[in-house]
C-alpha cells in the first residue's frame, strides 16, 4: 500500500509574519525625536531616507484595522478613522479628537502607528 504525501500547507501567512517581525526590528531603531519632528514639520512631501522607510512600511499594512484621516467638515475639521477592511462596512472613529488641519491629523495617525510599532 502506498503512503500518501503530507498535505502541503500554505505558508504565506507564516512567511509574511516573519518578514513583518524582521522589518519591525530594523525600523524601531530609526524612530527618534528628530524623525518625529521631521514628520511634524512636513507630513507630506520629501522626507529623509529613514522617514521614507518607516512611511513605506506603514503604507504596506493590510486595509483591515488601518488608520486613515477623514474630513468630517470640508476644509475645517478632520478625524482619525479605522478602516474595517470589509466591503460595505463603514470606517469607525478611532477616538474623539477633532483636528482643524489635515496636517495635524496626518501627524496624529503617524504617532499612533509609531506607538503600535513600539508596542509589538
Amino acid at each position: 500500500m502506498a503512503e500518501t504525501a503530507p498535505a502541503l500547507t500554505d505558508r504565506t501567512q507564516e512567511v509574511l509574519a516573519r518578514w513583518d517581525q524582521r522589518m519591525r526590528q530594523k525600523l524601531i531603531p530609526l524612530v527618534t525625536e528628530e524623525l518625529i519632528a521631521e514628520h511634524a514639520r512636513n507630513p507630506l512631501g520629501q522626507h529623509s531616507d529613514a522617514l521614507e522607510r518607516l512611511l513605506n512600511y506603514f503604507r504596506r499594512a493590510s486595509p483591515a484595522g488601518k488608520l486613515a484621516v477623514l474630513c468630517t467638515q470640508p476644509f475645517t475639521q478632520w478625524r482619525i478613522v479605522v478602516i474595517a477592511g470589509v466591503r460595505g462596512q463603514p470606517p469607525r472613529f478611532y477616538d474623539e479628537r477633532v483636528f482643524h488641519s489635515e496636517r495635524e491629523a496626518i501627524h496624529a495617525v503617524f504617532l499612533a502607528r509609531i506607538d503600535e510599532l513600539m508596542r509589538d
